[in-house]
């Protein structure tokens, strides 16, 4: 499975999606200054440029509404499978929260940012959720490597969070 994300306009991003619906789910999501068109699909991309990624983790499907956390995270190539091992071995416990819709986990195929999409019903549940017990256990897990090896750094740069809404539009 893959996403293919492009971004532009909400109207561009709109006329976008209503050129491949019914026959592709594509998901317009609208962010502070631009729109991004989410495509999940097992086949190639249908847009010009897109930013590709491999989903390599998931729960739930994705709906058309609701609220949506990229949590980008830039990974060193030689960090890429700690870093897979690490998020592949969740606990699991994001999925009993309250308000919580989906999750993917997207390796990136030309960058070295994964993303951690989470899909909430609206902002205040995604708040909760980092608010909880849960994530405190979720964040707090020491790394278990190799006693009397050095712990490497596994990031190109700082994580940084993206926001966006999801509405149903109605297709014409």
């Amino acid at each position: 499975m893959f996403i293919y994300l492009t971004s532009g306009t909400a109207d561009y991003m709109e006329k976008l999606r209503k050129k491949y619906v019914p026959k592709e789910q594509m998901i317009v999501l609208h962010g502070s200054g631009n729109s991004v068109l989410l495509h999940e699909t097992e086949g190639k991309s249908l847009f010009a440029t897109p930013r590709k990624y491999e989903v390599i983790d998931s729960v739930n499907a994705i709906e058309q509404t609701g609220y949506f956390v990229f949590n980008n995270i830039p990974v060193s190539d030689d960090g890429r499978p700690v870093f897979e091992k690490r998020f592949l071995s969740r606990s699991g416990a994001i999925e009993n929260e309250p308000g919580f819709i989906a999750y993917r986990l997207l390796r990136p195929i030309a960058s070295d940012t994964y993303i951690v999409l989470t899909q909430w019903t609206g902002p205040n549940s995604f708040e909760a959720w980092k608010n909880s017990r849960a994530f405190k256990e979720a964040h707090s897990k020491p790394d278990r490597t190799t006693p009397g090896v050095q712990q490497q750094n596994i990031f190109n740069a700082a994580s940084y969070v993206t926001t966006y809404s999801g509405k149903l539009t109605e297709d014409k």
